[in-house]
């Protein structure tokens, strides 16, 4: 599950490390380490809807998951579309390998990217 950290003033976030899931659930001790560490003032949660805006049976796990998040840390939750988030963080990060020279991780920096882009979407919302 990739995360993320932003902030509201530059309306910018930063990637944070993957949090590990298993059969849909995540390491509920990492994510409450995360959350005491950074003291959000809320969460986001990307929302997976089909390309034409209609819901899921992802759309609606993500919403059970919004639901949880915000009673088990009393903190407001709000969902955000994630449409084609991955695909962009994919493309960012193959291209950011190729400029670097180094090897294309496809697993956990696209789940953060993906996280950021997702986060920042929010925050340019807002303002």
């Amino acid at each position: 599950m990739g995360m993320a950290v932003g902030q509201t003033i530059t309306s910018t976030a930063s990637p944070l490390p993957v949090i590990k899931a298993k059969q849909g659930e995540p390491d509920w001790e990492q994510l409450d380490e995360m959350v005491r560490q950074w003291k959000p003032a809320a969460i986001i949660v990307g929302m997976p809807y089909n390309m034409d805006g209609t819901e899921n049976d992802m759309t609606e796990k993500a919403e059970s998951f919004r639901k949880k998040l915000q009673e088990k840390y009393n903190l407001p939750c709000h969902g955000m579309d994630e449409r084609l988030s991955t695909r962009e963080a994919r493309n960012i990060s193959r291209e950011n390998a190729e400029a670097s020279r180094k090897k294309f991780d496809e697993r956990g920096e696209v789940d953060s990217l993906a996280a950021q882009l997702i986060l920042e979407s929010w925050l340019e919302q807002l303002n």
